[in-house]
């Protein structure tokens, strides 16, 4: 799964309805590449959580790659990052 450029609140919710279909694609964990990130905000982390849940009920995990540094420090903030299984660019 690729997020886009820009994953703020106002692409939040399109951007969810994505996720089911990404989910059911495969086996092994879901590979969310987010080297594209260039506008992202708290949302983007709900994004994530969203697609962590759907990932774990459908037994399969989670791994974010190519996340901005600045990302990553978002969901450090949180406490999620290893909840999201996330590598920095």
């Amino acid at each position: 799964m690729q997020l886009p450029e820009h994953a703020t609140l106002e692409q939040a919710a399109a951007l969810a309805q994505t996720v089911p279909a990404a989910v059911a694609q495969g086996s092994g964990p879901l590979q969310v590449d987010a080297s594209q990130l260039q506008a992202f905000d708290s949302s983007t982390i709900a994004l994530l959580l969203h697609t962590h849940r759907l990932a774990q009920a459908a037994g399969r995990g989670l791994l974010v790659t190519g996340a901005p540094a600045q990302l990553v420090q978002l969901a450090q903030l949180y406490g999620v990052e290893g909840l999201l299984g996330m590598a920095a660019v």
